[in-house]
Protein backbone atom coordinates (compact mmCIF):
# COMPACT_ATOMS: atom_id res chain seq x y z
CA UNK A 1 0.00 0.00 0.00
CA UNK A 2 1.43 3.39 -0.99
CA UNK A 3 1.77 6.20 1.52
CA UNK A 4 1.08 9.85 0.90
CA UNK A 5 4.00 12.25 1.22
CA UNK A 6 2.99 15.87 1.85
CA UNK A 7 4.33 18.21 -0.83
CA UNK A 8 7.33 20.26 0.19
CA UNK A 9 6.50 23.88 0.96
CA UNK A 10 7.79 26.51 -1.47
CA UNK A 11 11.26 27.91 -0.86
CA UNK A 12 11.54 31.02 1.28
CA UNK A 13 12.38 33.22 -1.71
CA UNK A 14 9.44 31.93 -3.79
CA UNK A 15 6.84 32.10 -1.02
CA UNK A 16 4.37 35.00 -0.61
CA UNK A 17 4.94 37.37 2.37
CA UNK A 18 2.37 35.63 4.59
CA UNK A 19 4.00 32.24 4.09
CA UNK A 20 7.47 33.70 4.59
CA UNK A 21 6.34 35.20 7.89
CA UNK A 22 4.92 31.84 8.93
CA UNK A 23 8.16 30.09 8.01
CA UNK A 24 10.14 32.60 10.06
CA UNK A 25 7.93 32.07 13.12
CA UNK A 26 8.13 28.29 12.74
CA UNK A 27 11.93 28.39 12.53
CA UNK A 28 12.60 30.94 15.28
CA UNK A 29 10.12 29.37 17.72
CA UNK A 30 11.03 25.79 16.85
CA UNK A 31 10.73 23.23 19.69
CA UNK A 32 14.48 22.88 20.28
CA UNK A 33 14.91 26.66 20.48
CA UNK A 34 12.11 27.02 23.02
CA UNK A 35 13.43 24.11 25.09
CA UNK A 36 16.94 25.56 25.24
CA UNK A 37 15.72 29.05 26.08
CA UNK A 38 13.33 27.80 28.76
CA UNK A 39 16.02 25.72 30.48
CA UNK A 40 18.42 28.67 30.51
CA UNK A 41 15.73 30.94 32.03
CA UNK A 42 14.67 28.43 34.68
CA UNK A 43 18.30 27.51 35.37
CA UNK A 44 19.23 31.13 35.99
CA UNK A 45 16.15 31.67 38.14
CA UNK A 46 16.92 28.60 40.25
CA UNK A 47 20.07 30.21 41.65
CA UNK A 48 19.97 33.78 40.31
CA UNK A 49 23.58 33.36 39.25
CA UNK A 50 25.88 32.14 36.52
CA UNK A 51 25.91 28.78 38.32
CA UNK A 52 22.18 28.40 37.74
CA UNK A 53 22.67 29.38 34.11
CA UNK A 54 25.30 26.65 33.86
CA UNK A 55 22.88 24.03 35.15
CA UNK A 56 20.36 25.18 32.57
CA UNK A 57 23.01 24.96 29.87
CA UNK A 58 23.89 21.40 30.87
CA UNK A 59 20.24 20.34 30.77
CA UNK A 60 19.76 22.18 27.47
CA UNK A 61 22.45 20.04 25.84
CA UNK A 62 20.55 16.81 26.49
CA UNK A 63 17.04 18.21 25.94
CA UNK A 64 17.60 20.60 23.05
CA UNK A 65 21.07 20.64 21.48
CA UNK A 66 21.56 16.89 21.05
CA UNK A 67 18.06 16.29 19.60
CA UNK A 68 18.57 19.23 17.24
CA UNK A 69 21.89 17.82 16.03
CA UNK A 70 20.25 14.42 15.48
CA UNK A 71 17.57 15.97 13.28
CA UNK A 72 20.10 18.00 11.30
CA UNK A 73 22.17 14.87 10.66
CA UNK A 74 19.03 13.01 9.59
CA UNK A 75 18.24 15.73 7.06
CA UNK A 76 21.80 15.79 5.70
CA UNK A 77 21.83 12.02 5.27
CA UNK A 78 18.46 12.03 3.55
CA UNK A 79 16.66 10.09 6.27
CA UNK A 80 14.43 13.06 7.11
CA UNK A 81 12.71 15.27 4.57
CA UNK A 82 13.20 18.47 6.56
CA UNK A 83 14.16 19.80 10.00
CA UNK A 84 10.52 20.04 11.09
CA UNK A 85 9.90 16.39 10.12
CA UNK A 86 6.67 16.88 8.18
CA UNK A 87 6.18 13.15 7.61
CA UNK A 88 4.80 11.47 10.72
CA UNK A 89 6.48 8.08 10.27
CA UNK A 90 9.88 9.79 10.19
CA UNK A 91 9.33 11.24 13.67
CA UNK A 92 9.56 7.99 15.62
CA UNK A 93 13.34 7.53 15.55
CA UNK A 94 14.29 11.19 16.28
CA UNK A 95 11.75 11.40 19.09
CA UNK A 96 12.94 8.08 20.51
CA UNK A 97 16.57 9.24 20.41
CA UNK A 98 15.58 12.49 22.08
CA UNK A 99 13.78 10.52 24.77
CA UNK A 100 16.94 8.56 25.57
CA UNK A 101 18.99 11.75 25.60
CA UNK A 102 16.65 13.35 28.14
CA UNK A 103 16.80 10.24 30.34
CA UNK A 104 20.60 10.44 30.37
CA UNK A 105 20.35 14.14 31.20
CA UNK A 106 18.05 13.45 34.15
CA UNK A 107 20.42 10.80 35.53
CA UNK A 108 23.35 13.21 35.27
CA UNK A 109 21.44 16.07 36.90
CA UNK A 110 20.47 13.84 39.81
CA UNK A 111 24.02 12.56 40.19
CA UNK A 112 25.47 16.08 40.21
CA UNK A 113 22.68 17.36 42.50
CA UNK A 114 21.37 20.03 40.19
CA UNK A 115 18.83 22.59 41.47
CA UNK A 116 15.38 21.11 42.01
CA UNK A 117 13.66 23.36 39.48
CA UNK A 118 16.04 22.34 36.69
CA UNK A 119 15.66 18.63 37.36
CA UNK A 120 11.88 18.95 37.75
CA UNK A 121 11.66 20.78 34.44
CA UNK A 122 13.67 18.13 32.59
CA UNK A 123 11.45 15.38 34.03
CA UNK A 124 8.38 17.32 32.89
CA UNK A 125 9.94 17.55 29.43
CA UNK A 126 10.49 13.79 29.49
CA UNK A 127 6.81 13.23 30.26
CA UNK A 128 5.79 15.58 27.46
CA UNK A 129 8.17 13.97 24.98
CA UNK A 130 7.04 10.44 25.86
CA UNK A 131 3.38 11.44 25.54
CA UNK A 132 4.03 13.09 22.18
CA UNK A 133 5.86 10.01 20.94
CA UNK A 134 2.92 7.77 21.90
CA UNK A 135 0.42 9.98 20.10
CA UNK A 136 2.68 10.37 17.06
CA UNK A 137 2.50 6.62 16.43
CA UNK A 138 -1.06 7.07 15.18
CA UNK A 139 -1.71 10.82 14.78
CA UNK A 140 0.36 13.79 13.63
CA UNK A 141 -0.06 15.94 16.71
CA UNK A 142 1.73 19.31 16.65
CA UNK A 143 5.10 19.03 18.39
CA UNK A 144 5.58 22.76 17.90
CA UNK A 145 2.44 23.59 19.85
CA UNK A 146 3.06 20.91 22.45
CA UNK A 147 6.40 22.49 23.32
CA UNK A 148 4.91 25.99 23.13
CA UNK A 149 2.06 25.05 25.46
CA UNK A 150 4.47 23.49 27.93
CA UNK A 151 6.81 26.46 27.75
CA UNK A 152 4.07 28.98 28.52
CA UNK A 153 2.73 26.85 31.37
CA UNK A 154 6.20 26.51 32.94
CA UNK A 155 6.82 30.26 32.68
CA UNK A 156 3.47 30.90 34.37
CA UNK A 157 4.31 28.45 37.17
CA UNK A 158 7.73 30.00 37.76
CA UNK A 159 6.98 33.70 37.31
CA UNK A 160 3.21 33.93 37.81
CA UNK A 161 0.98 36.45 36.04
CA UNK A 162 3.89 38.57 34.70
CA UNK A 163 4.57 35.66 32.33
CA UNK A 164 1.04 35.73 30.89
CA UNK A 165 2.06 37.69 27.74
CA UNK A 166 4.16 34.68 26.76
CA UNK A 167 0.88 33.02 25.72
CA UNK A 168 1.27 34.87 22.43
CA UNK A 169 3.92 32.27 21.58
CA UNK A 170 1.23 29.59 21.35
CA UNK A 171 -0.93 31.77 19.12
CA UNK A 172 1.94 32.71 16.83
CA UNK A 173 3.10 29.13 16.40
CA UNK A 174 -0.44 27.87 15.87
CA UNK A 175 -0.99 30.52 13.21
CA UNK A 176 2.27 29.67 11.44
CA UNK A 177 1.58 25.93 11.39
CA UNK A 178 -1.89 26.49 9.93
CA UNK A 179 -0.58 28.87 7.27
CA UNK A 180 2.02 26.29 6.29
CA UNK A 181 -0.71 23.60 6.27
CA UNK A 182 1.37 21.44 8.59
CA UNK A 183 -1.48 20.59 10.99
CA UNK A 184 -5.22 20.69 11.46
CA UNK A 185 -6.75 22.90 14.14
CA UNK A 186 -7.45 19.80 16.27
CA UNK A 187 -3.79 18.74 16.11
CA UNK A 188 -2.70 22.21 17.21
CA UNK A 189 -5.18 22.41 20.10
CA UNK A 190 -4.40 18.89 21.31
CA UNK A 191 -0.68 19.54 21.05
CA UNK A 192 -0.98 22.69 23.17
CA UNK A 193 -3.10 20.87 25.75
CA UNK A 194 -0.70 17.94 25.92
CA UNK A 195 2.24 20.25 26.53
CA UNK A 196 0.41 22.16 29.24
CA UNK A 197 -0.65 18.96 31.00
CA UNK A 198 2.88 17.55 30.90
CA UNK A 199 4.17 20.81 32.37
CA UNK A 200 1.95 20.24 35.41
CA UNK A 201 4.43 17.54 36.44
CA UNK A 202 6.85 20.36 37.15
CA UNK A 203 4.56 21.60 39.93
CA UNK A 204 4.61 18.28 41.77
CA UNK A 205 8.38 17.81 41.56
CA UNK A 206 9.88 21.24 42.16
Amino acid sequence: MSTFTPPAPPSYAEAPPRVRAAKLVTDVLAPANLVILLLLIVGWNSAHSVTGFGWGLLAAFFCGVFPLVMVQLGVRRGRLTDKHIRIRRQRIVPLGASLLSVVVGIALLYTLQAPGDVTALVIAMLVGLASTLLVTVWWQISVHNAVAGGTVMILMLVFGLPALPSAVIVLLIGWSRRVLKAHTLAQLVCGTALGAIAAAVFTFLR
